[in-house]
């Protein structure tokens, strides 16, 4: 296992969360996007669950979208379009977020939603 000091050391931004850390957050994360897709899902038509993974289903058009913790990396994946998503968890923003594009966990599934179902999804 790579300690803390060695990405402070390399100057890697990457945040370490240990396995107690990281399944706090990644709970935290999961239930606070189940609520707010819940909130959304009689208005929109799609049904989510969250049972370890949270998953997305839509009828019309059909798909199924998955989010989950990957807790060896420290990630939540998302599984969306075809694409995986990995998400890291960022210390400022106290949210996973998308390496590249800096999206927050809720701002890339409303994305995703939006383009599923054709219509623009608020989930904050």
């Amino acid at each position: 296992m790579i300690s803390r000091d060695f990405y402070a050391i390399l100057g890697d931004n990457k945040p370490m969360l240990d396995d107690q850390e990281f399944r706090l957050k990644s709970d935290e994360s999961l239930e606070r996007l189940h609520r707010a897709l819940s909130a959304a899902s009689d208005e929109y038509g799609f049904e989510s669950d969250l049972a370890g993974a949270l998953t997305v289903e839509f009828e019309d058009p059909p798909a199924k979208f998955v989010i989950s913790p990957n807790a060896p990396v420290k990630q939540i994946w998302v599984s969306a379009h075809s694409k995986s998503y990995k998400l890291d968890w960022d210390p400022k923003r106290q949210e996973f977020v998308l390496p590249d594009s800096r999206q927050t966990l809720t701002e890339l599934v409303a994305q995703a939603v939006s383009r599923q179902l054709g219509a623009s999804v608020d989930l904050t």
